[in-house]
Parts: C-alpha cells; sequence; structure tokens
C-alpha cells in the first residue's frame, strides 16, 4: 500500500485532555496476547465487565470479530498477520485518543507486530498483558476445535503448532499458572485492574 500524500493533521479545540476529564478516566490500550485458548476473550470481558461496575468506558477489540468486518479481506499468512494488527492497533490507538480504556484480545503472535502497535501511543498508554499458558493446557481446552484441526492437518500456519509464538520480552502484566492451577477470571481481572488504579487510569484526570 502507497503513502497518502497531500494531507494535513486538523486539530480540534477539544482534544484528549478534555474528553479524558468528561470521562474522568485516563485513554489506554490493554493489549492480551497469547496462544488460542489461553483466555485472552474471557479475561478480555471480565475486565470489560469490572470497568463497567466502576463506571469506567471500555471497549473490547476482539481478533475474531474484527475478522467478520474490518479485517475480513486478510487470511493468516505473515502479512496478512502483520496488517490485522497493524490496523487493530491504528483503531485501538483512536479509542485511547478518544478517552476510552480499549481492550484489545488477539493472538498477535509477532513480536515485531506488537511493538509496533505500542510505538503507536506516543505517551506509551500501551499496557501488554501476556496470557502466558501452556500449550498443553490451551490444546486441552480447545473450545473451537482448531488445534485439532491443525494437528491433522487441516489447517496451515496455525500458530502454536506449525508457525511460531514470540512471547513478550518487557510486558506490563503476565497471567501465569499458580501451582499448576489457573486463577479464576476475576482473579485475572482483578490484576489488571489493580494495574490500571495504581497506574492512575481509573483516576479523575
Amino acid at each position: 500500500m502507497g503513502n497518502s500524500t497531500n494531507i494535513f493533521w486538523q486539530e480540534c479545540p477539544v482534544g484528549k485532555i478534555e474528553r479524558q476529564r468528561l470521562l474522568n478516566q485516563k485513554g489506554c490500550v490493554v493489549w492480551i496476547t497469547g496462544l488460542s485458548g489461553s483466555g485472552k476473550s474471557t479475561l478480555a470481558c471480565s475486565v470489560n465487565r469490572e470497568l463497567y461496575s466502576k463506571g469506567k468506558l471500555s471497549y473490547i477489540l476482539d481478533g475474531d470479530n474484527l475478522r467478520h468486518g474490518l479485517n475480513k479481506d486478510l487470511g493468516f499468512k505473515a502479512e496478512d498477520r502483520t496488517e490485522n494488527i497493524r490496523r487493530v492497533g491504528e483503531v485501538a490507538k483512536l479509542f485511547a485518543d478518544a478517552g476510552l480504556i480499549c481492550i484489545a484480545s488477539l493472538i498477535s503472535p509477532y513480536r515485531k507486530d506488537r511493538d509496533a502497535c505500542r510505538a503507536m501511543l506516543p505517551d506509551s498508554n500501551f499496557i501488554e498483558v501476556f496470557m502466558n499458558m501452556p500449550l498443553e493446557l490451551c490444546e486441552s481446552r480447545d473450545a473451537k476445535g482448531l488445534y485439532k484441526l491443525a494437528r491433522a492437518g487441516k489447517i496451515k500456519g496455525f500458530t502454536g503448532i506449525d508457525d511460531p509464538y514470540e512471547p513478550p520480552l518487557s510486558c506490563e502484566i503476565e497471567i501465569i499458572q499458580k501451582n499448576g492451577v489457573c486463577a479464576t477470571p476475576c482473579d485475572m481481572a482483578g490484576e489488571v485492574m489493580t494495574y490500571l488504579e495504581e497506574k492512575g487510569y481509573l483516576q479523575d484526570q
């Protein structure tokens, strides 16, 4: 895709700071990454519910949902995955600029693509949450039957089977099993909520 030319940024008198004051929160992107079946969507919905209960406005960008519309023209080749993540990053940036807490839930397997999304936010309001669950656990869940199809060779380029997942090197939050037991959705959401509270995202601006 070529770059647009002869375009100019249009400034408006009502900006991000004013919108954040109106909403009594600080806009940011909570980017949840991990293998299929690691619990990304479950965590996203749990955090969304917790924020709603506190009167905070958030919106979920779910990877599968976005492939029904915004990204329905993309497949799963490496270049398509990169474009998929780029588009989601740009949309997430707009939500954060609007003052919302945007929760992006995607496998997003490649580190460089996630880092590119982080770089889109000039004020560093990018919170990477790594669902660090073992492949064996994710595969045992297999709610969508995708691992079974991948193992049978009916799905090619499936993350964790015949396509790599590159874990974050310095994420803000890492969700792991403790003593071989997964935390409840409520407890996992609590970790994210505690981080948001401590960093001032839920306080009056």
